[in-house]
């Protein structure tokens, strides 16, 4: 008896471990199922998980970024501060109203009370890398940003529906440098874009032009450009700048006569310091580039950059063609010279694009010039045609370098040179040349900013090719900006061929459609408006300009 007892025992204890052990394989069976459903780490969107970079970019594609309620675009100010209340700070800048929710680590950008961009730095979004980044997705622009505090460089990714999500990050200081990202934004370019379908086929073509006035203030021929040919920028030389005082108030006048036109007016002029200088008695003028140069220091040539953007936004500019970026390689160059940073293309690069960002840091835009490069040449092209009897491969191992560069981290607008350069192009200067425009500027080396040409009014072409004719052949070889500097009556005269030129098919409407577009772009990216300037302070200013005199006497 008590030996069946204990096989009964026995049995019974089998029989429990065995369903012991089916319960808990059964459990854990389960719990690995329920751990299949979720999503792997990192891909929630939710509060407290960490996004990955396929989370943030579907978000973006819907115009959101990670624990955010906001749409870009549909969301209002007064929906923000609902469901956040009073932002910490409010922040008036260049780039519009800014409400600073400093404990979310989030800044929104208001325009018209809607919400057009939203800027996070929170650790979910910096916890990622540069090499990260660009191994996932290849940026569609890669820009660069300085100023005292920031050297950054910008992955920006065009996303649908017009978004634009950026990834803003130190700048690396070598192939080896993979820094953190400091913060992400996502806007809605909802002004920017193709706005050409808004335009007229005159208001298009106007926009491409970029004219010289007469006199020294407002008169006929300048109202007569800007309200009935829609001008899309002017230029002021010496001959129009008397004084401080004038100069403001003649490019308010521009400004107030261009108040009905939702494209503002660019305003430029030749500020390099030096010998090419427009600046008026009441301001001191930068000493030469060449001066620059020999001191080799990049950070006096940021500074003398922000010195010429401080000078320009005082008078009313919003445009400086500076700086010069020819390597000064021929020394019987008359026309380039100390304009140059010297003939080391290495010191040229360096400090022309510390120059350039110097500008831009101030919100004035920069045009660099004279691609390809007009530092090897022996004759002035405001008297006459230069030739430069070089391959392309010779122009990559000198000339080419700083607009390489250059091009690479930033710039805007690059300035074609009236240069003939018969082993690429034998019949067009490169200022009329698809080869240069179109095959090295845009396809080689990726630029799809504003193309302006040099003056048309110049010896170079006037004396060789009608200037209305080499306006359209601009325009076909690929460039945006016609400078038609030295006489409004010519400016209406290539205005109507032109004009002529689409109408009879020589030129597609959709190939102005791309220059308007990249001119109104490069105006919404500078918040250029018709606001005018108030009478500025220039002491500071002048104060500023005598240390580097200083430094370099």
């Amino acid at each position: 008896m008590f030996k069946r007892m204990n096989i009964i025992i026995i049995i019974s204890l089998i029989v429990l471990g065995a369903a012991f052990i089916f319960i808990t394989f059964s459990d854990g069976d389960e719990k690995d199922k329920q751990a299949g459903e979720q999503p792997p780490p990192g891909n929630g969107d939710g509060e407290g998980s960490e996004p990955s970079l396929d989370t943030i970019f579907d978000l973006a594609e819907q115009g959101k970024i990670p624990d955010s309620p906001i749409v870009i675009g549909e969301t209002t100010a007064n929906d923000v501060q609902e469901a956040w209340g009073k932002p910490e700070e409010t922040d008036d800048t260049d780039a519009g109203l800014f409400l600073n929710y400093s404990s979310r680590d989030i800044d929104v950008g208001i325009a018209e009370n809607i919400v057009s961009d939203v800027r996070s730095s929170e650790e979910k979004v910096t916890s990622f890398n540069l090499d990260t980044i660009k191994s996932y997705k290849k940026p569609d622009d890669t820009r660069y940003y300085q100023d005292e505090d920031y050297d950054q460089i910008i992955l920006v990714y065009d996303i649908s529906d017009d978004y634009v999500l950026k990834w803003v990050l130190p700048k690396p200081d070598d192939d080896a440098d993979n820094p953190e990202v400091n913060h992400i934004s996502l806007s809605k370019e909802i002004n920017e874009g193709d706005n050409s379908d808004d335009m007229s086929l005159d208001e298009k073509i106007g926009q491409m032009i970029f004219g010289g006035v007469n006199g020294t203030g407002m008169n006929a021929d300048t109202r007569k450009l800007i309200e009935e040919y829609h001008i899309g920028g002017l230029i002021l030389f010496g001959h129009n700048i008397e004084s401080a005082t004038q100069t403001i108030d003649f490019l308010n006048d521009m400004k107030t006569a261009n108040a009905d036109n939702p494209n503002p007016l660019l305003l430029g002029v030749d500020e390099e310091g030096g010998s090419v200088t427009r600046m008026p008695d009441q301001i001191k003028s930068l000493p030469t580039s060449r001066s620059i140069g020999k001191l080799s220091d990049p950070e006096v040539a940021f500074n003398a950059g922000t010195i010429l953007g401080e000078q320009m936004q005082a008078l009313g500019f919003n445009l400086d063609f500076a700086p010069v970026l020819d390597v000064n390689s021929n020394p019987n160059n008359p026309v380039i010279g100390d304009r140059s940073f010297g003939d080391n293309p290495e010191i040229v690069t360096r400090l022309g694009i510390q120059t350039m960002k110097g500008i831009q840091s101030e919100g004035v835009i920069s045009v660099i010039k004279h691609f390809p490069g007009h530092g090897d040449t022996g004759v002035d092209s405001h008297l006459e045609l230069p030739q430069v009897d070089k391959s392309y491969e010779e122009l990559t191992k000198l000339e080419l370098l700083p607009f390489k560069k250059a091009l690479s981290e930033g710039a805007d607008v690059s300035m074609i040179a009236h240069i003939l350069l018969p082993q690429i192009d034998k019949v067009y200067p490169a200022s009329m040349s698809k080869e240069v425009i179109t095959g090295m500027l845009r396809e080689d080396y990726n630029f799809d900013g504003v193309v302006i040409t040099d003056d048309l009014t110049m010896g170079a072409i006037t004396d060789h090719y009608n200037v209305a004719d080499a306006a359209v052949e601009t325009v076909k070889a690929g460039g945006d900006l016609l400078l038609v500097a030295h006489d409004p009556d010519l400016v209406v005269t290539v205005f109507e061929e032109l004009k002529a030129a689409v109408e009879n098919g020589e030129i597609s409407e959709d190939r102005i459609d791309e220059s308007v577009e990249r001119i109104t772009h490069l105006k919404e990216k500078y918040q250029l408006s018709n606001e005018k300037t108030p009478a500025p302070d220039f002491q500071p200013i002048n104060e500023k300009v005598e240390e580097i005199l200083q430094k370099v006497s």
